[in-house]
């Protein structure tokens, strides 16, 4: 069994980027003017994000993500048919970037997540109306906690400025 692979290469450079991202932000400035202090998102991510990285490093010492076997030749098609999904999401918010300015936050993330889900779990009947539901409701959700949780002026679009 190969311990050093390129998943554990992966892994501990997230973990180092992330303990790296933790001291910095015991440089962050302590600001007076808010309630919480400005540097404890920062740190509530970065420990979040290093959890996940440890747990990405175990999962890969485990030999869990070991995909040596199963790859495609390496023609450019075979890597457009691995990396397909990757690209399509890349793609994906690039037209949410793009059309941001028209249709907002709201029902351009809406449209983004819910082609996005349908792209990656099929376009059935029932797929749809289940990828509906989570799209409206996750970024219904987040637009209500930035929008009236946290007093967050969102781009709201063109289309939105019609109503």
């Amino acid at each position: 069994m190969q311990i050093l692979n390129r998943d554990v290469v992966a892994a501990l450079f997230l973990v180092a980027l992330t303990c790296t991202f933790f001291a910095a932000s015991f440089t962050i400035r302590v600001t007076t003017y808010g309630t919480v202090g400005s540097y404890v998102w920062p740190r509530v991510i970065l420990i979040a994000l290093g959890a996940l990285s440890i747990l990405y490093l175990i999962n890969s010492l485990r030999g869990i993500y070991n995909d040596d076997t199963v790859r495609p030749p390496g023609s450019p098609t075979a890597w457009l048919v691995r990396y397909r999904n990757a690209l399509w999401c890349f793609f994906m918010y690039a037209m949410f970037l793009i059309t941001l300015p028209y249709l907002g936050i709201l029902l351009g993330g809406i449209l983004f997540v819910f082609i996005v889900l349908n792209l990656m779990g099929g376009w059935g009947p029932m797929s749809l109306v289940t990828h509906a539901v989570i799209a409206t409701g996750t970024m219904g959700s987040m637009w209500a906690i930035f929008t009236f949780g946290l007093q967050v002026i969102l781009p709201e679009g063109q289309l939105l400025r019609f109503w």
